[in-house]
């Protein structure tokens, strides 16, 4: 079974060693980007005139305040503006609106720039940017050190750690993890047994 680590408790920088933690496999194509390909700022924000097959994105500061009053499972797109493959799935895996209405159904969505420069407070705790690492120490913590791009990073109702899952996704592949996690699937399975029910079906 994945484990589950509380996410305020691995906001360390301890993590920098990494975690080995059981993720899906076989839904990763593997496909991350560690060099710059294009620079381009993302600017996808969630809006009121949001179509039902739109994604609704959030900051992580609006999820935790609405996960006061509506707990529910949270997504979280960790990417980079000068990330090629995270660009792709923006334009086509997220587009999707199978996708998009998994996502509105069962999540709050987060984008998390690695490399922003704002400070994130969470539960009385503010994260910055750290130079030394490149990256902003809230996303160390959710990919427990490993820097790779994309990954969506998915936490349960509590906010807890259900799994990093890095690389390029096309929406067949991220469909299938967000009913996994979505659906709860992973309370009574791994992923594999859980791809082996649903080729069965």
């Amino acid at each position: 079974m994945i484990k589950r680590t509380a996410i305020l408790s691995v906001l360390g920088f301890a993590l920098l060693a990494g975690c080995n933690t059981s993720t899906p496999q076989a839904v990763s194509s593997g496909t991350t980007d560690t060099a710059p390909i294009a620079t381009q700022s993302n600017t996808t924000q969630a809006s009121s005139t949001t179509k039902a097959t739109e994604i609704q994105w959030l900051s992580i500061e609006e999820v935790a305040a609405r996960m006061k009053q509506a707990p529910r499972k949270v997504v979280i797109d960790v990417y980079t503006d000068w990330c090629g493959w995270c660009k792709k799935m923006d334009k086509s895996t997220f587009t999707d609106p199978e996708v998009a209405q998994l996502v509105n159904d069962h999540f709050y969505a987060v984008k998390l720039d690695a490399e922003g420069k704002e400070p994130i407070t969470l539960n009385g705790k503010t994260f910055n940017f750290k130079p030394e690492y490149k990256a902003h120490e809230l996303a160390v913590a959710l990919l427990q050190g490993q820097m790779s791009f994309p990954t969506t990073v998915y936490l349960d109702e509590n906010m807890n750690m259900l799994a990093p899952v890095p690389g390029y996704l096309d929406a067949k592949n991220f469909s299938k993890i967000l009913r996994y996690f979505g659906e709860n699937h992973h309370q009574n399975m791994n992923f594999q047994e859980y791809e082996k029910q649903a080729k069965g079906n």
